[in-house]
């Protein structure tokens, strides 16, 4: 399958895959990220359930903080 994953086309083994695995597949190991999936924010607990298909759009921003 074809996603947008962060602005870019992503291809990604398979027909569709869960929130989690994709992270995994893309080594996104942030502590602190936000991820949504056209344009809906989808909250950690969900990210095994959740399915992304192709042409989906999904964003995983990494959150930074310091001072």
């Amino acid at each position: 399958m074809i996603i947008n994953l962060n602005n870019r086309l992503e291809e990604l083994p398979g027909n569709s895959m869960s929130i989690r695995d994709i992270l995994k597949h893309m080594s996104f190991t942030f502590p602190h990220i936000i991820v949504k999936l056209n344009g809906q924010l989808v909250k950690k607990p969900s990210y095994d359930d959740i399915m992304v298909n192709d042409g989906d759009v999904l964003n995983a921003i990494h959150l930074i903080s310091g001072g």
